[in-house]
């Protein structure tokens, strides 16, 4: 009979928790020893033998039975030492740790080949969406030069409700507090970090060059108004925050996070709430979207169980596991600053209603390469101000910055309310 694959778990939080609550079921698999935050804690865990927990994780990481090492912690330390320290002990490595991913990625990678270890990590991209797996595998004729993407759940929810609702951002920020969507300080999810370390990693896999995380432009979206949602809708369009990816013929890529308006007749648009979903288009495949739950115990639990079963499948049968599923690129890719893209922008602008506002609106976009698509005007009645939107063709990033530096210092302009960029 064989022997039962033993695996340790760092963390015992909420996708730890899913993550042993599915192991259960294979009878080849054994969780052996688990890391955990408080020994003490009371966990309502059926068929948890709390022997096998421990407050020390390098415990975990130094015990000679231990196959696999799923480290569910999140962020850098100690996650990073850790599982430094599990593979140089011999341990093939599992991990949902985005942030660990995007920023010491290359590092993590290098020293498992130098150790002919592998590190699954389909659970650190978008929960319980399958993404890694089939790029490296069922997508690997393809080359993938875009991606556009929400991978974020909590910010998705509260632009739906935005949406659906007509309230401010802060209002419903509060709502999903309350709901436990949105963590005390939202600032990982809100501010666009999380989908950025995502991207990053995700953007890595699939143009097959490295991407640098501080490269990644990142834009939360603390700064959405109501009226936003409003006019996007009455243009045909949804608001929402948007993990975009590219790469040209040359090898440049333009990887970033940021709001952005959604055409309706997109899928994305139509993602709401915690959902999360991911475009990919390339040759010859086109484009194919992955949708589904992005987070939560047992999506994510679905990815971390799945890759603990891949790498335990290939014991006793080689030296060299899933060759596929290993990092085999070194290249860094050349970024496309922010200031160098083109993008079709959406602007919303308080002025002074009174003649010649329009025109000068037009002018100083004339004057900087910028065309504009369309030009709305609705007055404000007694407060004798006009709330003016426009939507531009395509146009350098750096020419509407300079615009916007023109209308702050418009006397005629009162305020530049919103630039949102507009998904082509």
């Amino acid at each position: 009979m064989e022997r039962k694959i033993k695996i340790g778990l760092i963390g015992l939080g909420t996708v730890g928790s899913g993550v042993f609550k599915t192991l259960k079921a294979f009878p080849d698999i054994e969780v052996t020893k688990i890391a955990v935050k408080n020994i003490n804690k009371k966990r309502n865990i059926e068929g948890l033998d709390e022997s096998i927990l421990t407050d020390n994780p390098y415990e975990v990481v130094n015990d000679p039975e231990i196959d696999i090492v799923a480290e569910l912690i999140g962020g850098i330390d100690p996650a990073y030492d850790l599982i430094v320290n599990a593979i140089k002990k011999g341990k093939h490595i599992v991990t949902a740790n985005k942030e660990l991913l995007a920023k010491k990625g290359e590092d993590l990678f290098n020293i498992a080949s130098e150790y002919n270890k592998v590190i699954l990590y389909e659970a650190a991209i978008a929960g319980g969406i399958p993404l890694i797996m089939p790029i490296k595998t069922i997508l690997a004729g393809n080359k993938i030069n875009k991606i556009k993407a929400i991978l974020n759940g909590t910010t998705n929810y509260i632009l739906t409700k935005m949406d659906v609702q007509g309230a401010s951002y802060q209002d419903v920020l509060d709502e999903a507090q309350k709901l436990g969507y949105a963590e005390t300080d939202p600032t990982g999810d809100v501010e666009g970090f999380d989908a950025a370390y995502k991207i990053t990693t995700l953007a890595t896999i699939a143009f097959k060059k490295r991407i640098k995380f501080e490269n990644v432009y990142r834009e939360g979206i603390t700064n959405i108004r109501p009226e936003d949602m409003k006019a996007a809708n009455e243009m045909g369009y949804k608001i929402k925050l948007i993990a975009f990816a590219q790469i040209d013929d040359n090898g440049k890529a333009d990887v970033r996070v940021h709001p952005m308006l959604v055409p309706k007749s997109k899928t994305l648009a139509h993602i709401d709430y915690v959902t999360n979903a991911v475009t990919l288009s390339g040759h010859p495949v086109g484009d194919v979207t992955l949708s589904g739950p992005g987070a939560g115990e047992f999506p994510t639990a679905s990815s971390v169980v799945g890759d603990i079963l891949s790498i335990a499948s290939e014991f006793g049968k080689t030296d060299y596991m899933l060759p596929m599923m290993r990092c085999n690129h070194s290249e860094s890719a050349q970024m496309l600053d922010i200031t160098e893209t083109e993008n079709k922008y959406y602007l919303s602008i308080t002025a002074n209603n009174k003649i010649g506002v329009i025109g000068r609106i037009g002018k100083a976009c004339e004057e900087n390469n910028i065309s504009l698509a369309s030009i709305v005007q609705k007055e404000f009645g007694s407060k004798n101000c006009a709330d003016i939107t426009v939507i531009t063709e395509l146009a350098k990033e750096k020419d509407m910055r300079k615009v916007i530096d023109i209308f702050n210092r418009d006397d005629s302009i009162i305020s530049v309310n919103s630039l949102i960029r507009v998904q082509i």
